[in-house]
């Protein structure tokens, strides 16, 4: 007999994967924003103690994002958008951050992963949300000028978020490269794809390596990474991205921005419990 619960759980991960690929080719994002509390959610279901469904789905998120941004990353640059010289220096760096983050978050409580996770997302869609600068330029700088220097600083420190929260770190890299180191949206979107997946490899190193022996894992985990979940989500996240790169180079670029930041403020809100507050008190009251 077919369980049905099997089936749930591989339908909602393939539809998320489905959305991450879009994501990740839409805005040159990691998409782990989207993934990661669906994939808190699908093994909360199996029994999964909560510390460690959290960093599971941290380090299986970024086993994802990997594949999908190189997916992405080769769209766009078939478009001629990404610039490979900062992408891969910021890339090089994001990688040793990223080992970094994650092996501090595979020794941190669930709540406070999800906490910070939460945050991080909020201040992403808060800068997406009032960076009037963030949309395409006519005559965008030439990045090619900026100093090595500031190209390793970013890539390291968003390497160091990426590996503490599991996103692939696009939405803070994207809003820096375009604000602070002058390149054009398409740009950013694109190179920010390349650096990425570097951040997502550092990553998933981290948390396979600290999560090694570990027990209480879902079967057919390596370290922190859950290869069912990873095989679904990248099945899915790989084919979309190319739809995600089409619809970037096509959509205005102001509405794609509205709807990433109403999603990401929901998605925010709810990891750091606001909106479980808000539930609370409205029963508290209608009681």
């Amino acid at each position: 007999m077919i369980d049905t619960s099997f089936l749930a759980y591989v339908l909602v991960l393939l539809v998320t994967g489905i959305a991450v690929g879009f994501a990740c080719g839409l805005l040159g994002i990691g998409g782990g924003f989207l993934m990661v509390p669906v994939q808190i959610w699908a093994l909360a279901q199996q029994g999964i103690d909560p510390t460690l469904a959290a960093r599971i789905a941290f380090g299986t998120s970024l086993a994802v994002v990997l594949p999908t941004a190189l997916s992405g990353c080769r769209g766009h640059s078939c478009r001629g958008v990404v610039l490979w010289r900062p992408g891969i220096i910021m890339g090089l760096s994001g990688l040793a951050g990223a080992f970094l983050g994650g092996s501090i978050a595979s020794h941190a409580p669930g709540e406070l992963l999800k906490m910070l996770f939460g945050s991080v997302v909020l201040l992403g869609a808060l800068r997406m949300l009032f960076a009037s600068d963030l949309l395409p330029r006519q005559s965008p700088k030439s990045p090619a000028s900026e100093p090595i220097r500031q190209y390793v600083l970013w890539g390291f420190a968003v390497g160091i978020v990426s590996g503490l929260t599991g996103i692939g770190g696009g939405v803070i890299l994207v809003p820096a490269m375009v604000v602070a180191m002058g390149f054009g949206m398409f740009q950013a979107i694109g190179t920010s794809s390349l650096a990425i997946a570097f951040n997502a490899l550092g990553g998933v190193f981290a948390y396979a390596y600290n999560g090694w022996g570990v027990p209480g894992l879902p079967p057919y985990s390596v370290g922190y990474i859950d290869l069912l979940q990873f095989a679904l989500l990248a099945a899915a996240s790989i084919f979309s991205a190319r739809w995600g790169v089409r619809a970037a180079h096509r959509l205005p670029a102001e509405r794609l921005k509205q709807i990433f930041v109403l999603l990401m403020i929901y998605i925010g809100l709810n990891m750091i419990g606001v909106l479980g507050w808000v539930g609370l008190i409205t029963k508290s009251v209608s009681i």
